[in-house]
């Protein structure tokens, strides 16, 4: 196969434009990666894909020279005094033989675990209590939960969970208590 000069100018600079688009991949998963590590996330094994063969060389790009440009400024470095996160309550770790479970299983056990935590503060209390109050008691179990204001969303969760037949019962803005007995 013979190719003209014009063929293998237009095949070469496809080439090239593939290498780039390979090469800015490359750096937007190793600033991902870099992101999480900074973050603290939990560090996943690295998996080859199902279609890699293990004996098949990856193929390195070679560098392409690139354009003087300005000095890149480093991104700030994290505040020394890192609020420290609460432990991690055991029920949201996966036990042995429960590796495989997905993120959903585990958000939905999270979110069992935290109504009943919520149930158990109300009992012990005696008394109804604010979505505030709620959540200081369960944070102080290690419970978390998302957003900028976590007191909003653990009052959409008790909310949702005060409907007929829910374990519990709104009785104002953001108050809760355990339902009866005999309403359940």
């Amino acid at each position: 196969m013979v190719l003209s000069e014009a063929e293998a100018l237009a095949r070469l600079e496809a080439l090239r434009r593939q290498r780039d688009a390979i090469e800015r991949q490359i750096a937007d998963l190793l600033l991902y990666l870099d992101l999480g590590r900074r973050l603290g996330g939990p560090a996943a094994p690295a998996q080859p894909s199902p279609d890699a063969r293990a004996d098949a060389p990856i193929p390195v790009p070679e560098p392409t020279p690139q354009p003087a440009q300005a000095p890149v400024a480093a991104p700030p470095a994290p505040p020394s005094a890192a609020p420290e996160r609460p432990p991690v309550p055991a029920f949201a770790v996966p036990v042995e033989g429960e590796a495989g479970l997905s993120e959903t299983v585990l958000a939905r056990r999270y979110g069992r675990a935290l109504i009943e935590a919520v149930l158990a503060v109300l009992e012990e209390a005696g008394r109804p209590m604010h979505a505030s109050e709620i959540l200081a008691r369960i944070s102080e179990q290690g419970f978390s939960l998302p957003g900028q204001d976590p007191v909003a969303a653990l009052n959409t969760r008790l909310w949702k969970r005060s409907g007929p037949g829910g374990p519990l019962k709104r009785l104002g803005e953001a108050v809760y208590a355990p339902a009866d007995a005999e309403e359940a």
